[in-house]
């Protein structure tokens, strides 16, 4: 028998996922992605790196089908989550992490790769122009602007450079890096503005702070897939930049860390991925120097932050606590 919740919607136990988790996808296939690109330079096993990108395909699969189910399920939950300030922002990773979860499969099904990769685009596309829309009309509390701004048009167009790249389009790819490129330095100046001048971040979305580091780290990645040749002074730069953000990142993780582990430290975890992933490209272009020497280090930071953050959710799954409160309208 089933119970209607106090939304007079069905009350299952299908677990209600937010937004929020398509997250772990973008972690999951940053940290294959670096593995494998970490194969073409240096002796460690191939089978590392396709096992977690599968790994990070099944995730998003499993993810698809429950958020697709939520629908059904409990759709007041979703129009909720869609209207709220910040919660909305996460639904832009729907697309982000379809296209990611297709490239996954490109060794094995270049047709696969494509569908998921149009799939996943059109659905960042239509996300990106809905909220874009809504923001440019104003009216928004300054208090709720936090890193989550990005992920609707800089991660959208990031991932698209890429995985336009990887497919052969790099003239399209282009447009799109020049999209997130341009969109990132715009937002960031407002959310500069927001951190200097309005009242600090509430402790439960500090974790959103990783996010910050994504722009540059995955800017980086997407710049070197719709170019060639030796890295250049632009992907130096952004590279650079990303590397301050992590310091100061660093600096405030007591701070940040004042909210208790949950499934949102996982904003960390795609720029750190992308960070190490870039490094490693670079690496194997031909930069020498400052780059090939950092690849390792960042390469194996990045990996102990990912089991870190790794075995920090699978204790709070089996503890029954990673399923946050649904968002109420």
């Amino acid at each position: 028998m089933t119970l209607p919740d106090q939304f007079g919607e069905t009350n299952m136990s299908l677990p209600r996922i937010p937004a929020a988790f398509f997250g772990i996808v973008l972690g999951v296939v940053g940290l294959g992605n670096s593995w494998r690109a970490a194969a073409a330079i240096w002796p460690v096993p191939a089978s590392v790196g396709e096992a977690i990108s599968l790994l990070g395909f099944a995730i998003w699969l499993v993810l698809i089908l429950l958020y697709v189910a939520k629908w059904f399920v409990a759709p007041k939950e979703v129009t909720a989550e869609l209207e709220h300030p910040i919660q909305c922002c996460f639904v832009g990773l729907i697309g982000v992490a379809t296209m990611l979860a297709g490239l996954t499969i490109l060794p094995y099904s270049r047709i696969g790769t494509e569908v998921l990769a149009l799939a996943g685009f059109a659905i960042t596309l239509f996300f990106l122009l809905w909220r874009t829309g809504l923001l440019w009309r104003g009216g928004r509390d300054p208090v709720t602007n936090t890193p989550v701004l990005y992920l609707p048009t800089v991660a959208g167009s990031f991932v698209t450079a890429i995985a336009a790249g990887t497919l052969g389009y790099a003239d399209w790819g282009q447009l799109a890096f020049g999209a997130g490129f341009f969109s990132w330095l715009a937002i960031e100046s407002v959310l500069l503005h927001r951190l200097l001048m309005a009242p600090e971040l509430a402790a439960p979305l500090r974790p959103t702070l990783g996010i910050q580091l994504a722009p540059p780290a995955v800017g980086s990645a997407a710049y070197l897939s719709v170019t060639t040749g030796a890295p250049d002074m632009l992907v130096h730069a952004m590279f650079g930049y990303a590397i301050l953000q992590v310091l100061i990142i660093g600096r405030q993780l007591p701070w940040i860390m004042q909210q208790p582990f949950a499934g949102s430290y996982w904003a960390f975890t795609f720029g750190l991925t992308a960070l190490s992933t870039a490094a490693l490209r670079m690496t194997a272009r031909g930069d020498a120097g400052a780059i090939s020497e950092l690849a390792p280090v960042i390469f194996v930071l990045v990996n102990i932050a990912l089991a870190i953050i790794a075995v920090g959710t699978l204790w709070l799954l089996v503890r029954g606590k990673l399923l946050p409160a649904p968002v109420r309208a």
